[in-house]
């Protein structure tokens, strides 16, 4: 049974005392709560981190599996002419209720230029969020960074670079005018961006398209 303690016949001293250790049990159960909550956090997080990470080796297995069995089709495609020319680059295969779309599209690049653009970008807009009351909130600095992040090749997004131009007047400093300048300079180089889409035919005949992504689950 907890001992009741009068406070009325304690000496300030004695008060003191007691108050410091109060305050301490306080700020150890502080402590313990918060250990608590962080290796909670920290189980969570490495849960997660290990399933992504094991999925993602498993789409990046089931991307290259792909790609090399119907590149590997597309030759006997060829041979058995059911190609329309030679060149022919987007193709499609149905079996049965499940179809495979195989799409390639031109698509701008960059050059090694953009590198060299994007890094200078990079230091402009840390120099940016320096002089910015809301720092790395700012929002055009969230919005620029963004707009750098590569696809799963390494490559600059044409589209999302293009972006970047429209910003040039916000921005109003040279700098960042000759950065841009850059970036336009550099793209000079054509590529093919290859894409590749799943369906299935429903009970009622319409052909619904499967795509395996986290995110349209």
């Amino acid at each position: 049974m907890e001992k009741t303690i009068d406070i009325s016949k304690l000496t300030s001293e004695e008060l003191a005392v007691l108050l410091e250790e109060k305050r301490k049990q306080e700020h150890e159960q502080e402590m313990k709560r918060r250990e608590a909550y962080e290796s909670i956090r920290a189980e969570v997080v490495q849960k997660i981190e290990h399933n992504v990470r094991s999925v993602t080796c498993d789409v990046q297995a089931l991307f290259d599996f792909v790609v090399n069995e119907t590149q590997a089709f597309k030759e006997v495609m060829s041979e058995y002419g059911k190609l329309r020319s030679s060149d022919q680059l987007s193709f499609t295969l149905k079996e049965s209720n499940f179809k495979v779309e195989v799409k390639v599209n031109k698509v701008k690049k960059f050059d090694e230029r953009a590198d060299i653009a994007a890094a200078r970008l990079i230091e402009f807009l840390q120099a940016w969020i320096k002089k910015s009351d809301k720092g790395a909130d700012d929002p055009m600095y969230q919005l620029g960074m963004t707009l750098l992040e590569r696809n799963r090749y390494g490559d600059l997004d044409y589209k999302s670079i293009s972006k970047l131009y429209d910003l040039e007047q916000k921005f109003n400093k040279q700098e960042y005018s000759d950065i841009m300048q850059l970036f336009k300079e550099s793209n000079i180089t054509e590529g093919t961006a290859v894409n590749f889409y799943f369906y299935e035919r429903t009970e009622l005949g319409v052909w619904r398209r499967i795509e395996p992504s986290f995110n349209r689950l």
